[in-house]
């Protein structure tokens, strides 16, 4: 018997090792598919999820999916893509640079803000006609203010990292509207965070104000020691591990730490996401150079490959053949709604702060872009029971369809600058600013 389960256990894993080696290279096929239709890999990817999940692959005779990936063997997979995402956010949180927003500060306020407010603003509203539809998930009944609130809050979310790689490509990184961009994404990010975090305290204190106000108070004293206590600590880590140049241990230090921030707010009450955003946020820039060399690109290589994981795990959830005619006009609604508040939420404000159209109209495009930020939204949303199946495929079809858009549509560089050359910008470098 013992032999029989351990045989078990090993086929789980040789099954899960399969899934996994499957995903990567569909991941990449998908990814340089992407490339050549000029969208960012992260699309390619994002689609291979879908297309492995039951909305392509499962619809074959046989079922592919189901023997692919296992009901015994999805938490597994599951439990592989955390560790991937959590290392992700941990360097998204590193890479927020305050320098990016500094010389558009006044700009990057009011664009942000002004799409936040309406973005949400339009989210609430669809949600006042999307709610009773969506209102059970797993039998248990659903607030309308935690539905409500996470609706506005997945609507003003804008990617950054797929932002910062879209106006890599396309040269726009060293305009204006580039950098005025990442600036509002950044700000835009951190207000959605915020929202996010209200959903996850509301939805976990079910609703009880006691709860809820015991859970605000543990992350004021959360934030309160990673700002007074962790981040001079990693500081001081961080140059005593420079001068050794011993950095291995500092790169197992902070991936340690990564992972005991997501659980610390886990056990707050908030999603996990948040701890590693966070640590990330306090974590040293300086050594620079060094840093990114020696610590920062072997983190990306070890995230950039389980982060296909999370892919795949979302596209398991996205069933388009389950939706009927009724909510594919959901759909519609959904992203009318997306698209309004984000292009007009930006194109406004730019234009009014002195922001010509041709620039406006770019700047709106790049802010509707959602990407892989709307999808860790969304599972963490699903996590925690706000989502059902059916809401959370037609939201992750607006995440690919709103960042989709922007490719086919946005200028090149050099055709922005020789059109108006004014247009150009000057980032400060790292560590300058």
């Amino acid at each position: 018997m013992f032999d029989s389960m351990a045989t078990a256990a090993d086929m789980r894993l040789a099954i899960l090792f399969a899934g996994i080696a499957v995903v990567l290279l569909t991941g990449v096929l998908f990814g340089r598919v992407a490339r050549s239709l000029r969208q960012p890999i992260v699309i390619g990817e994002i689609a291979a999820g879908i297309v492995l999940g039951p909305s392509l692959l499962g619809l074959l005779p046989g079922d592919p999916t189901r023997h692919l990936f296992p009901a015994d063997v999805r938490p597994l997979l599951s439990a592989v893509s955390q560790v991937g995402l959590i290392l992700f956010m941990f360097m998204v949180g590193w890479k927020f640079e305050q320098r990016l927003i500094r010389p558009h500060v006044g700009m990057a306020a009011g664009v942000s803000l002004c799409s936040v407010a309406l973005a949400f603003g339009l989210g609430v509203l669809s949600a006042l006609v999307l709610y009773d539809h969506h209102d059970t998930v797993g039998g248990k009944h659903i607030s309308f203010v935690a539905f409500a609130t996470f609706m506005g809050a997945a609507m003003s979310v804008t990617a950054f990292p797929v932002l910062a790689r879209i106006l890599s490509d396309h040269r726009l990184t060293d305009t204006r509207v580039g950098t005025l961009a990442l600036a509002s994404a950044a700000v835009d990010d951190v207000l959605a965070w915020c929202m996010l975090a209200y959903v996850s305290a509301l939805v976990t204190s079910d609703g009880d104000t006691g709860d809820l106000v015991t859970i605000a108070l543990r992350s004021l004293v959360y934030a309160a020691v990673m700002f007074l206590a962790v981040r001079p600590l990693l500081s001081a880590l961080t140059w005593w591990f420079a001068g050794k140049e011993q950095w291995r241990p500092l790169l197992v230090t902070l991936s340690a730490g990564a992972l005991l921030s997501a659980w610390a707010t886990t056990w707050i009450g908030i999603h996990a996401i948040f701890g590693a955003f966070l640590f990330g946020f306090v974590t040293p820039r300086e050594p620079a150079r060094v840093l990114a060399e020696h610590v920062r690109e072997p983190l990306e290589q070890i995230s950039l490959v389980l982060l296909p994981v999370f892919f795949i795990v979302t596209g398991l959830g996205v069933d388009v053949g389950g939706l009927s005619g009724t909510q594919y006009l959901e759909l519609g609604l959904i992203l009318l709604v997306a698209c309004a508040g984000k292009l007009l939420g930006a194109i406004v404000p730019a234009r009014l702060l002195g922001l010509p159209w041709h620039e406006a109209g770019t700047l709106g495009l790049l802010m509707n872009t959602r990407g892989l930020t709307e999808l860790i939204i969304l599972n963490a949303a699903v996590s925690l029971g706000v989502l059902d199946g059916q809401m959370f495929t037609m939201m992750v079809l607006m995440a690919l369809f709103t960042t989709a858009l922007a490719g086919p549509l946005l200028p090149r560089g050099e055709a922005m600058l020789a059109l108006r050359p004014e247009a150009r910008t000057v980032v400060p470098a790292p560590g300058t600013g």
